[in-house]
């Protein structure tokens, strides 16, 4: 609030805001920063966006919406701790998202990218019983969403699973995610 006293919405986004996230995601990679700050700081970003919408919404300004993403923990799984974090972090970077939930069919998963014309979409596992549903969920997509890009992770995960279930990426963290989205807007 005292930052949008002397600046306008988009300048704090661009100028504070995005550089601390840029700032915590690389310290969760260099593991200087863990678990815990990471979605402490996820969520005071969370809450630093719900005053600027407030005040954007005041002032008719409107800050552009980059993508759809889909995200969604794959049928039989239920842990989405993974999935939220990824979903506050593409929404602070101007992703639109589209949070499927957990436990979701790959038919639901497909339905949606299809109908919304989606061009990304994350899938989380954690545990390897649900790798095979990821398996088909990805090759659902690859047939009726062939332009899809699909971005795999969860616990379980490692770059010869998502090799193994024919993923576009490998995330190992929900930084890697976004970056990954990001590289796409350029494309």
């Amino acid at each position: 609030e005292k930052l949008l006293e002397s600046n306008d919405a988009l300048t704090v986004i661009d100028s504070c805001i995005i550089p601390a996230l840029n700032t915590v995601g690389e310290g969760f990679e260099k593991n200087t920063v863990f678990l815990p700050q990471l979605l402490m700081s996820a969520e005071s970003a969370k809450s630093a966006f719900e005053v600027i919408k407030a005040q954007l919404a005041r002032s008719g300004e409107k800050r552009e919406k980059k993508f759809k993403v889909i995200l969604a923990t794959v049928k039989g799984d239920i842990h989405d701790i993974g999935k939220n974090i990824v979903k506050v972090l593409l929404e602070n970077y101007d992703f639109d998202v589209i949070d499927l939930g957990k436990d979701v069919p790959p038919e639901v998963i497909r339905d949606t990218a299809v109908r919304d014309h989606v061009p990304l979409v994350g899938l989380s596992a954690l545990m390897t019983t649900t790798v095979p549903a990821m398996e088909d969920t990805i090759k659902l997509l690859r047939r009726d969403a062939p332009g899809c890009k699909i971005v795999v992770g969860g616990a379980v995960l490692t770059q010869e699973y998502a090799d193994m279930v024919g993923a576009d990426k490998y995330a190992r963290d929900a930084m890697e995610t976004v970056r990954y989205a990001e590289s796409l807007t350029s494309k």
